[in-house]
């Protein structure tokens, strides 16, 4: 275990990405039990595995399909409490910056028109700036852009853009890195060096840390924003059984 936490400190993301195919079918098995769940797949462990910039956070990585918390805690919720899998009912989705443990599943669903979009990734169907979007007014149904805004100075422009292609009456699902302690989040453009970044906003290409005043900041381009304390309308054995973080808001957010 101690290799492996070396392996992800020191590892390249891509490079990592990449080894995770190989590596995960072996960890999966060493760890297979029966005490943590991982619900995007269902399959079973007597633990996860650590992950985290500098401090680790133990036990939150599937040692399956490779998701976190957040990751884990999306898809409950969508899962119980949209119709984002009824079969029955076609959607359009754009999915920024597609999380692996995500991907392959939502292109395997039938009724979903699936877009995948960024400005760097080699995966993804469309090269997109998310500062102009290469895509009409009122296109998509749903919009998935997560931890991709905490990368963008101009975040402002960003969710603007996510405004502007999201049909009326479609939802959008932006989280972020987010202090709950901080009424009003912490940038500073004048930190460059990575190191800086890292010790000021938490990883070395992040430009902020949002604080409450995330959601004013998506309402002020015209979203609708719930603030859905998911974790709150569940158990805490199904918390610890998903390995969910106690508290973690959804900003799910509407378009007018």
């Amino acid at each position: 275990m101690k290799i492996f936490k070396t392996i992800l400190n020191t590892v390249p993301r891509p490079w990592l990405i990449k080894l995770s195919y190989v590596v995960s079918p072996f960890l999966a098995f060493y760890l297979k039990g029966n005490k943590y769940t991982d619900p995007i797949d269902g399959k079973s462990f007597r633990k996860f595995l650590p992950y985290g910039y500098g401090t680790q956070r133990p036990n939150v990585l599937s040692p399956s399909t490779l998701s976190l918390e957040r990751h884990r805690l999306l898809w409950l919720y969508l899962e119980r409490e949209t119709s984002f899998f009824d079969a029955t009912k076609p959607i359009k989705v754009l999915h920024m910056a597609p999380e692996q443990c995500f991907l392959k599943r939502f292109k395997k669903l039938k009724h979903i028109d699936l877009i995948t979009a960024d400005l760097y990734s080699p995966i993804v169907d469309v090269k997109a700036d998310i500062l102009d979007l290469p895509f009409e007014d009122d296109q998509f149904d749903i919009i998935f852009c997560n931890h991709v805004l905490e990368h963008i100075v101009d975040d402002q422009k960003a969710m603007s853009e996510l405004y502007r292609v999201l049909k009326p009456g479609g939802m959008g699902i932006f989280q972020v890195p987010q202090d709950y302690t901080r009424t009003t989040t912490y940038e500073d453009f004048s930190i460059t060096d990575p190191d800086e970044r890292a010790k000021h906003f938490g990883q070395y290409d992040h430009v902020r840390v949002y604080g409450s005043d995330y959601f004013n900041r998506l309402s002020a381009v015209g979203f609708n924003v719930e603030p859905v304390r998911y974790t709150e309308q569940l158990s805490a054995t199904e918390v610890d059984k998903y390995r969910l973080m106690k508290g973690e808001i959804l900003p799910v957010c509407y378009k007018k």
